[in-house]
């Protein structure tokens, strides 16, 4: 707790002071967990959906320009593949390439929308020139099962898959907000399949 509150909520108003000194144009990564329909939420939650309200408040205290952004499952190159902040497609490619076992967390039909990083960038460009205010989704819109995600990296995923314990606050599904974020012109241009498809490929021992 005491290093999320460091980061997010110390850290965040220190560049929020930083962007009134410069007259900076704020633009916000939030959390898409904001949106998340659960009675759990962790510190990491509570800290990212609140501190929304403070950069909106703060900003139109100081007449500073912002735009808040919300993420939706972000992949690419140099993922973190291991450790707890590990992302899923980092994770399902390094046990494909080790020859481990896929751990999905139950049920496995919660559903995601993975975003290319390349996208995002393309969107925050676009929100930094044009957007102002909150709610600026940046996901693809088509979503997947975590079990259809490790069908894609094996052919026999069945046999691949460790089914792990329910968690408390886990989201079946994540509905993206992008409507602002579309209205500026934006599209994602890169899809999951193929990015997966590459790394099977460059990977010799993935099947």
């Amino acid at each position: 707790m005491e290093l999320v509150w460091n980061y997010n909520k110390v850290g965040t108003y220190e560049v929020l002071k930083f962007v009134k000194k410069t007259g900076a144009k704020l633009i916000y990564a939030g959390s898409s967990t904001k949106f998340a329909e659960v009675d759990v939420v962790s510190p990491y939650q509570w800290s990212k959906a609140s501190n929304t309200e403070l950069v909106k408040n703060y900003c139109q205290w100081n007449d500073i320009k912002y735009a808040i952004t919300y993420f939706y499952n972000v992949y690419g190159p140099r993922e973190i593949a291991h450790g707890k902040y590990a992302t899923l497609i980092a994770k399902f490619r390094e046990a494909m390439k080790n020859n481990e076992y896929l751990t999905v967390v139950a049920p496995g039909t919660q559903t995601r929308n993975f975003t290319h990083v390349d996208d995002i960038v393309d969107a925050l460009i676009l929100i930094g020139q044009h957007g102002i205010g909150d709610e600026y989704g940046i996901g693809h819109p088509f979503s997947y099962s975590i079990l259809a995600i490790a069908e894609m990296f094996s052919d026999k995923s069945k046999s691949d898959v460790i089914m792990l314990r329910e968690r408390p606050g886990n989201r079946m599904s994540a509905p993206v907000i992008d409507a602002k974020t579309r209205a500026l012109g934006w599209m994602p241009k890169r899809n999951l399949s193929d990015w997966i498809n590459a790394l099977k490929e460059n990977d010799w021992n993935v099947k």
